[in-house]
């Protein structure tokens, strides 16, 4: 019995409708090659490329329908070369003439053979065309990869700060988590971190020399999902120009973040399911399916176990999604790290304005701490970038340097009023301190509130100011 370690990797298909030319093949290549296929009816090709990738296919010019124009040996060529643009295909004839082979190139032909062959021959060809299409593949891959990087993401992680304990158990999980390839859910409000904590997990993991891809799923429209995610060939619609692999392809090897996944409408949701338990894709307009080895990762600040009870978002898709599940807190909840966190994007603004702004001052600290911050650390961060720029006070930052969601001044007495969350109470308060600031001026403080005068004096009478 043959050792298969002798034998050379790959897999070729015989297509003839000849039952004797096939057995005569498979007998002699079957003795050098790992997988050898026949199919004696072409009409099953889509079928079979579908379902597997072959090395090299060994096609018939002449079927039963026309024994000697090659016109369906053509016709073949032509389709497999559509659902696989990288095949390798070697036609065979009886009724060979230079003509016909310099057509046979052309239409995309590797090679050309005639019967009866020569078993060497047909070794020494099928060998060639093997390189061939390893070169191919690797090409194809090549691109694949670089055009992945437009939208690939591997750029240096900002550093998650935290000394809370509800942080100190999300770095926990983190470093918990981060080395395995278990599938994760991250659930928070927005600017909490969601991404910082999926880039936090790539970073750590066996797959950080990868690329880390992210999909804002709410950003997508329905209509350009599966070219997305999966990709699309040329001509696939009108836009396609060219081939161009999808963002599961671009993370292959490495880790694809689901940004927004509570978003997907139930048609989306069945699609992405379908790729993730399969780990295959297909690109739209190919019926060729592209094995992946992806991480996913996966954030909504949506209430999904409340939509799986409302039918609103799969449940089969849940499961698969959150094997492991990080609860990101929001920053009201983790008041310890409001200071910490403001003292860094202070450094950092510093550096990036050229400031040297040292310190924050007490009132402004209690002032921070007594804000309810609906935005959460997206909301502290840009509040702080903008104090670093418009400060009065080169070197402390003080309450009347911030302006925040309604377009306030920040001391610690207005924040503590507004910690009632009452909107008419906020706008009346935040009214009141424009005018204090400009000293009764209308048009200053309709200005500084983002109002028209007339508005201004509406909200004047409304409020008995």
């Amino acid at each position: 019995m043959q050792d298969k370690s002798d034998l050379h990797p790959g897999a070729i298909l015989v297509v003839d409708d000849n039952a004797g030319v096939l057995t005569a093949a498979k007998l002699y290549l079957k003795r050098h090659f790992a997988q050898v296929e026949t199919e004696r009816n072409p009409e099953n090709l889509p079928t079979l490329l579908s379902n597997m990738r072959y090395d090299v296919i060994l096609l018939d010019m002449n079927f039963t329908k026309d024994r000697s124009s090659g016109k369906e040996g053509f016709f073949w060529l032509e389709r497999i070369l559509q659902i696989d643009p990288s095949a390798v295909v070697i036609l065979i004839t009886a009724y060979g003439d230079v003509e016909i082979a310099v057509q046979a190139i052309k239409g995309g032909a590797t090679d050309f053979v005639l019967k009866p062959w020569e078993n060497e021959k047909l070794l020494a060809t099928l060998l060639s065309a093997m390189k061939l299409r390893a070169s191919k593949v690797e090409n194809d891959a090549l691109k694949a990869q670089q055009k992945g990087l437009a939208i690939a993401q591997n750029d240096a992680i900002p550093e998650i700060l935290g000394n809370s304990s509800a942080m100190r158990k999300v770095f926990d999980t983190i470093n918990r988590v981060a080395n395995t390839d278990a599938n994760v859910l991250i659930l928070g409000e927005n600017g909490t971190g969601k991404e910082l904590v999926a880039q936090a997990i790539h970073q750590q993991s066996g797959r950080a020399n990868e690329h880390f891809v992210k999909v804002d799923l709410g950003a997508i429209t329905e209509t350009l999902f599966e070219s997305e995610l999966f990709g699309h060939v040329k001509g696939a619609f009108t836009d396609a120009r060219d081939d161009r692999p999808g963002r599961f392809e671009a993370a292959n090897r490495g880790t694809i973040f689901l940004d927004e996944i509570g978003n997907l409408t139930a048609g989306l949701q069945t699609k992405l399911l379908s790729a993730l338990q399969n780990r295959i894709v297909t690109r739209v307009g190919s019926n060729q399916a592209r094995p992946i080895d992806v991480r996913v990762i996966s954030a909504t600040n949506m209430p999904l176990y409340e939509m799986v009870k409302d039918r609103s978002f799969r449940q089969d898709l849940l499961y698969r999604i959150n094997t492991i599940e990080i609860q990101i807190p929001a920053l009201r909840e983790r008041a310890e790290d409001i200071v910490l966190l403001a003292e860094h994007f202070l450094q950092l603004y510093n550096r990036k304005y050229n400031r040297n702004i040292s310190t924050i001052s007490a009132s402004l600290k209690k002032a921070l701490l007594a804000y309810p911050w609906p935005g959460n650390v997206r909301e502290l961060q840009h509040a702080m970038e903008r104090a670093v720029i418009m400060a009065r006070d080169s070197s402390t930052l003080q309450p009347d340097d911030f302006m925040l969601g309604s377009n306030h001044a920040l001391d610690a007495d207005l924040a503590l009023g507004s910690a009632t969350m009452n909107l008419e109470d906020m706008e009346r308060e935040t009214i009141l301190k424009a005018i204090k600031k400009h000293q009764g001026n209308i048009s200053e403080a309709s200005k500084e509130l983002g109002l028209t005068r007339a508005s201004l004096y509406r909200r004047l009478e409304k409020y008995g100011i």
